[in-house]
């Protein structure tokens, strides 16, 4: 099978289209032929090989030379322990190794909605779900509040924007002005061109601030911030060369440390449970993806340095 490895750290030149076994299920695995899948932050740090996540991943090369999460596919194959699921079926769900023609999957595995595609399906996973755990179990999100969201029409923004409507929530989206109507059809209440304005210096606080694109101090941020509100990071620039965006969240963290606001960062936490919600989500057209552009499997490279510019609108996705 054709897949994407890289044998060492670095920019998309390191991304090698190579030949590959074909996996066999185990018992408690299905087996997907892949037709979709996006990209994420968490594939670019993996990628240039963040000294902090080298920890993990390999101090000097990486001791997995797979690379991808997000998923879309159908079932080939089923491990004779597996009766949840039957050749054809088409699924979605997250799984390392997913830039590939396959992939096998014991866990995160669900059908997908019949009225999406594959492209959209696979442009879900990481970024749906840290949308949705940020807003509802940190940010505590509930019907009628005041929510802003910094950083509203990349991956997570724009589903942070829908998923925040469709809890109820009043939002207000931060991007800049060829991201306008992204917002806008993304459901936002309000849309702010940070180029022209620094929503830091108005008068309106928020209930909950969603922290995509970590752009202000948490001096400035709390300026917008209710006494009792609640911010969440979600992501922040790439930051020093040690330790990336995490310097921006040690700074804000640091900052309120004695502050009545709680400011809180996450990672984004893989379960069936969460999964579902954002299935019930594009069944019901309350999530829809917006895909910037795809690209086939073998132009991952071009595909990751678009993504490492920092301007995609929505998802970039991989096609099979």
């Amino acid at each position: 099978m054709k897949a994407i490895v890289h044998q060492t750290y670095g920019l998309p030149e390191v991304l090698e289209f190579v030949e590959l076994e074909k996996p066999t299920p185990k018992d408690n695995e299905v087996l997907i032929k892949i037709r979709a899948s996006s990209i994420n932050a968490a594939e670019w740090y993996g990628m240039v090989g963040l000294p902090i996540a080298r920890l993990g991943g390999g101090l000097f090369r990486p001791k997995d030379i797979r690379i991808g999460t997000d998923y879309s596919g159908v079932v080939e194959a089923v491990g004779k322990g597996r009766a949840d699921f039957k050749v054809g079926d088409e699924v979605f769900g997250a799984k390392h190794g997913a830039y590939a023609e396959y992939v096998c999957v014991e866990k995160i595995v669900i059908p997908k909605p019949q009225n999406v595609s594959f492209e959209a399906a696979a442009s879900v996973p990481i970024a749906g779900l840290t949308a949705l755990q940020g807003l509802r179990d940190f940010g505590k999100v509930q019907a009628g509040q005041k929510i802003l969201i910094n950083g509203a029409s990349g991956g997570v923004g724009h589903f942070a924007v829908q998923i925040a409507k469709a809890f109820g929530a009043e939002v207000t989206a931060v991007c800049s002005a060829r991201n306008v109507e992204i917002a806008r059809a993304s459901g936002a209440d309000d849309v702010i061109d940070y180029r022209k304005e620094n929503f830091t210096l108005g008068n309106q606080k928020y209930d909950l601030v969603l922290d995509v694109a970590g752009t202000h101090s948490w001096q400035e941020y709390r300026r917008v911030l209710n006494p009792e509100a609640r911010f969440v990071i979600i992501g922040a620039p790439k930051g020093n060369r040690l330790i990336g965006p995490l310097a921006h969240v040690i700074k804000i963290k640091l900052g309120s440390w004695r502050a009545s606001q709680k400011a809180t960062f996450f990672v984004a936490q893989f379960n069936i449970d969460d999964m579902n919600v954002l299935k019930e989500f594009l069944e019901t057209g309350k999530l829809k993806p917006f895909i910037e552009k795809t690209y086939p499997l073998g132009e991952t490279a071009e595909a990751m340095r678009r993504f490492g510019q920092g301007h995609a609108q929505g998802k970039i996705v991989l096609t099979m």
